[in-house]
């Protein structure tokens, strides 16, 4: 099954498998780093929106906030969420815009669903051309040389009267520039249980290969993957936020 068939047809479940993310740490976090980093502006793009939760919360710290994603169901979902907002249907490494704006925001680890390291680099120079003077890009990321194969996250939830469990591990086989999200959906009720099972090509990268894509539109800085607190990347971790200032 392709990663579109899952999401299309998982996408009213999809804030389900979401559900034990803290949207609105992630929102004021990048805010923090905007206030920061950034100048001063308020208009704002979420790549890879999906149902929109992101937006939802910039738009109530009083951004001008818009989302693009390449499956129209997650964007319908998520137009009824943030009617305020404009959602387009858009892959983020050839999308454009019609007005400049001040930040760009690239959510859960979605920038690796760029197709390969041309890709990538297509959707750096996009972001670059689509932001302001002195306007920030701000996404998480993971080290393909960090990737620990055998480890994975699992939770459960209830919905109506059914069963959900979701379990989402990384794969990298050790050489290339391709890694892969395995994901595992289960859902079951007194009557019947449904599998899917999917994995996600996605783009892999070292910190320092991402750092010399950047370089030469922005100004890098690089953070622990905490929301909670801004901390410098201890140059150890394989995960960590980014905040590229436009140069």
């Amino acid at each position: 099954m392709s990663a579109n068939a899952l999401y299309n047809d998982l996408s009213g479940y999809y804030d389900l498998m979401c559900v034990d993310i803290d949207y609105q740490a992630q929102s004021h976090c990048i805010r923090r780093l905007h206030q920061i980093f950034g100048n001063g502006g308020n208009t704002h793009l979420d790549l890879a929106c999906g149902t929109g939760p992101h937006v939802r919360h910039f738009i109530d710290y009083g951004f001008q906030s818009c989302g693009l994603d390449i499956n129209q169901p997650m964007l319908d979902i998520a137009a009824e969420r943030c009617p305020e907002a404009e959602f387009t249907r858009q892959d983020m490494s050839s999308f454009a815009v019609a007005k400049p704006l001040d930040l760009i925001t690239c959510f859960l680890y979605s920038i690796h669903y760029n197709g390969g390291l041309d890709k990538l680099q297509q959707c750096i120079s996009h972001v670059h051309q689509a932001l302001n003077p002195g306007g920030i890009f701000c996404f998480n990321v993971v080290a393909k040389d960090k990737i620990n194969n055998a480890l994975f996250v699992k939770h459960s939830t209830k919905h109506a009267d059914d069963l959900f469990s979701f379990r989402s591990s990384w794969f990298y086989s050790g050489a290339g520039d391709m890694q892969s999200l395995k994901l595992s959906i289960e859902k079951s009720n007194a009557s019947e249980t449904q599998i899917w099972h999917d994995e996600h090509p996605m783009v892999a990268f070292c910190f320092a290969d991402l750092i010399a894509l950047l370089q030469p539109y922005f100004e890098v800085h690089m953070f622990e993957h905490d929301y909670n607190k801004i901390m410098p990347w201890d140059q150890q971790s394989g995960n960590a936020i980014v905040a590229c200032v436009k140069i």
